[in-house]
């Protein structure tokens, strides 16, 4: 990464001519690191400044329901992933995730497949692209490598458990969810879903409301009921405010 490589350079710079002027190698040595430091965090900043600005714009336009100008917001702003490390991954995340949100999964899984490990909603469906595809090994690996990093999403535990149980892996859907409740004591959904389960019965997701629903695990027509749904109580809400 740039950022790095110029910091580099201007730390080494500077402890070279630090100890060409016969300085005790071990001053040359901190100045060195400082500087590499202080490189490295102004120039972070800097390309972070314009990364999160792009982002920004890119939300507005989502807002707006203009997703293929935010598509166009988040594959400029890659650029800047040559200057700073992870910043590849998170934009990836975010394009796959609108893509996959558009129901366009096959844009979006090349996308998912290089998103940043710690977005967990990006993972979940980069999960279920795999499980879609018949690669359940993948899966579940997606699966262990978001719960590992995003261990009190109450979600995720419930998404990765009902895909095992869409998979016929009902028992270790189980033990996920045991697991999920040991990170998260006293989850009301984990535990109502690991009770369903262990009755034979369906497990429970729609509380979760929208972030469940962008998953685009219901039918079609499940989906366009709760979307209907939830504009009929903002038309409500907004009737209420002008009374």
């Amino acid at each position: 990464m740039y950022n790095i490589l110029i910091a580099s350079g201007t730390g080494i710079a500077l402890l070279l001519i630090l100890l060409l002027f016969k300085l005790a190698w071990w001053g040359a040595a901190l100045i060195g690191i400082t500087a590499f430091a202080g490189t490295f965090v102004l120039l972070s900043r800097h390309t972070m400044k314009k990364v999160m600005a792009a982002i920004e714009t890119a939300g507005k336009d989502l807002q707006g329901q203009r997703f293929e100008k935010a598509i166009r917001e988040l594959k400029d702003a890659l650029q800047y992933s040559k200057w700073q490390i992870y910043v590849e991954g998170q934009l990836n995340a975010q394009i796959g995730m609108i893509y996959y949100m558009k129901r366009d999964f096959s844009n979006a899984f090349p996308y998912l497949e290089k998103s940043f490990f710690k977005n967990w909603a990006a993972m979940g469906m980069l999960a279920i692209c795999y499980m879609k595809r018949q690669k359940k090994d993948k899966m579940i690996a997606t699966f262990e490598k978001a719960v590992q990093w995003s261990q009190k999403e109450s979600l995720l535990w419930n998404l990765y458990a009902y895909c095992l149980n869409e998979c016929g892996e009902t028992t270790k859907a189980k033990e996920i969810l045991e697991k999920g409740l040991k990170k998260l004591p006293g989850d009301g959904p984990i535990k109502e879903n690991l009770e369903n389960l262990g009755q034979g019965k369906k497990m429970k997701m729609r509380s979760y409301g929208d972030m469940w629903f962008q998953f685009h695990l219901e039918s079609v027509a499940a989906i366009q009921k709760h979307q209907m749904a939830s504009m009929g109580g903002r038309m409500q809400r907004r009737t209420v405010v002008r009374r």
